[in-house]
């Protein structure tokens, strides 16, 4: 088992470095589960999320569990969702529980204690926040991380068409609020090496809607590779030709090759050597 030692930024660089940047979402939404032929319960859950374990952990950068599937089935749910965080931490592989917590207050400081804090049994080694309270609303789940070495992936620009109207518009100094984000984030990464702990979700598929992320010094999660339509060639046009950073996202283009563990393996690997491309 691992034992938090180093800051996220480092560790994510050395498995970076061993798996490529690969991160391989675990999505047990009603549709894969029947696909696999699993019953619509926690049995179901638990035998797809731990062959996704079995298939990923120790391949890949980066596994990403979807909390929202896991808690649609109540406290057996996320009963299973804490042996995924373990299972996962155990094998060595990294684990960014994707909840995407925002709240204010001791509410928020509440929220990093259950995701963020050493000995909770829902803490990976980040997990995903939103910011749309105010950057600032984050300061508890910021001082946790930094407190037991870990990291947060913050939202600033998704590919939704809802969030145009949020996360685009422009502020008094001409900036849009997305922008305001990756600056927020970038101060807080400052001076940190290889890179710093706070990274940010930007859709692969976001079109022409540039960020200028040349500051940020940390990771970017692009959801919306490869079954949502996102090609390397997209990556390379949003984000620059080297990639250096960005962490490429997929899960229903290798979750559908299940239920075989040895299949699932096969198809991130295929993933990730296109990325070598």
């Amino acid at each position: 088992m691992r034992v938090v030692g180093q800051r996220f930024g480092a560790r994510m660089a050395k498995a970076v470095a061993e798996h490529g940047p690969l991160c391989v979402g675990i999505d047990p939404h009603p549709g894969l589960l029947a696909s696999w032929g699993l019953s619509q319960d926690a049995a179901g859950l638990e035998r797809f999320a731990l062959t996704c374990v079995e298939a990923f952990g120790g391949h890949v950068a980066l596994v990403k569990p979807q909390a929202a599937f896991f808690e649609a089935h109540g406290s057996r749910g996320v009963a299973v969702l804490e042996r995924v965080v373990a299972d996962l931490r155990d094998s060595g592989t990294l684990v960014l529980v994707d909840a995407k917590r925002g709240d204010i207050g001791s509410t928020m400081a509440a929220y990093a204690a259950a995701y963020l804090t050493e000995g909770s049994p829902l803490a990976g080694d980040a997990v995903t926040a939103s910011p749309y309270l105010g950057f600032g609303s984050l300061d508890p789940a910021l001082e946790a991380a930094a407190a037991s070495g870990r990291g947060i992936f913050v939202l600033a620009l998704t590919s939704n068409p809802e969030g145009a109207s949020v996360q685009r518009a422009v502020g008094p100094d001409g900036r849009s609020v997305a922008q305001s984000v990756v600056d927020a984030a970038a101060r807080a990464n400052a001076g940190l090496e290889p890179l710093g702990d706070v990274g940010l979700v930007v859709g692969a598929t976001v079109g022409e809607h540039r960020l200028d992320l040349s500051d940020l010094h940390g990771y970017v999660l692009a959801p919306g590779f490869g079954a949502q339509g996102a090609t390397v060639a997209d990556l390379r046009a949003l984000f620059g030709a080297d990639l250096r950073g960005v962490l490429p996202t997929t899960s229903r283009d290798v979750l559908r090759h299940g239920p075989e563990a040895a299949k699932l393996r096969s198809a991130a690997a295929a993933v990730r050597r296109s990325l070598e491309m």
